[in-house]
């Protein structure tokens, strides 16, 4: 049996570097295409590495010549022009096109939950969603249009042992284990999925050369949905701290620091609940078996080993400082 011949655009992110390893071990015949400029994560043995940058179509083609492939996934577009170019790139030289997209285009705040994949695509507070959803109905007319063999793919919160999902990142963990306080949106209780990328990575290689999988459109998260007061918790826990956490409404976050707007409201501070029966239909063993316990120990155990990477943000400490005294006065 001829091996599925597998082009990724990118595969060394949280979310690729896992789907690639995941690949290779079921036998797929797989090529990267990447600048080799990550200095975290390896491209498998087994794996083909191509160099060029997708942003150079002319380098691209150098790289890949005429070849074909029975599907190409881009982890690295994030623009309309830049799936387009995909498009007038790989038009009839592969069976399936894979975009990875974004749960966050989800209509926002969400009206119903659980959220589908029917759910409607809005997000007004943050332009990489919105940016998503220009990719997405790109996609949908080329299909509609000339058959142009699109899958999207809807990541939500995908995590690996680099990636700790708190909004402070290290500054966070590093507050918690001086016995500091640290801010939580919202009161606490809002409603989060936290997928680690060895799970995702299950479903993902499960749709890859999937004919029902053309055309559609599919989320990929973990089961398991957490408070972010167990979010936190889980993470001062394998840090060996007693978190403090102190609650901020995300308008007074954003107020402070407005980067955060797209990151609070336009994804975490509102409740999601994914339901996942679409893509466990088509992979039908699909379960997402990693607690995300077990995921904090694991980034903590590799920022513990790495310390080069704890980086601690001294204006951001500063912010959260004034709101913590804000809220606690």
């Amino acid at each position: 049996m001829t091996s599925l011949k597998v082009l990724f655009i990118g595969g060394t992110g949280i979310i690729s570097s896992a789907c690639a390893d995941r690949a290779v071990s079921a036998g797929i015949d797989l090529t990267i295409l990447n600048r080799g400029t990550t200095s975290i994560r390896t491209v498998p043995a087994d794996a083909e590495l191509v160099r060029a940058d997708i942003r150079d179509a002319d380098s691209v083609r150098s790289a890949l010549g005429d070849r074909e492939f029975d599907v190409v996934v881009n982890f690295v577009a994030y623009t309309a022009d830049q799936v387009q170019a995909d498009v007038d790139m790989f038009t009839g030289r592969t069976g399936q096109y894979v975009f990875i997209s974004s749960a966050s285009a989800y209509q926002t705040p969400p009206a119903r939950l659980p959220i589908v994949e029917s759910t409607p695509l809005r997000n007004p507070h943050w332009e990489y969603s919105r940016n998503k959803i220009a990719c997405e109905d790109l996609l949908v007319a080329a299909y509609r249009s000339a058959g142009f063999p699109a899958t999207i793919v809807r990541p939500s919160h995908t995590y690996d042992r680099t990636a700790i999902p708190l909004l402070g990142g290290w500054t966070d963990i590093d507050r918690m284990r001086r016995g500091r306080p640290v801010v939580v949106h919202g009161d606490g209780t809002s409603l989060w999925a936290l997928t680690h990328h060895a799970d995702f990575a299950k479903a993902f290689v499960g749709l890859l050369g999937q004919p029902k999988a053309v055309g559609d459109s599919f989320h990929i998260t973990s089961d398991e949905v957490l408070t972010w007061n167990e979010i936190y918790t889980a993470l001062a826990t394998a840090a060996g701290a007693k978190p403090q956490l102190t609650h901020v409404s995300s308008d007074s976050i954003v107020a402070a620091e407005a980067n955060f707007e797209g990151a609070l409201l336009g994804d975490k501070a509102h409740s999601v609940i994914f339901d996942n029966s679409k893509v466990k239909a088509l992979v039908p063993d699909y379960v997402a078996t990693i607690p995300f316990a077990a995921g904090a120990r694991e980034i903590i155990e590799w920022y513990d080993a790495h310390p080069e990477r704890q980086t601690v943000n001294d204006s951001l400490n500063a912010t959260f400082d004034k709101l913590i005294a804000a809220a606690t006065q």
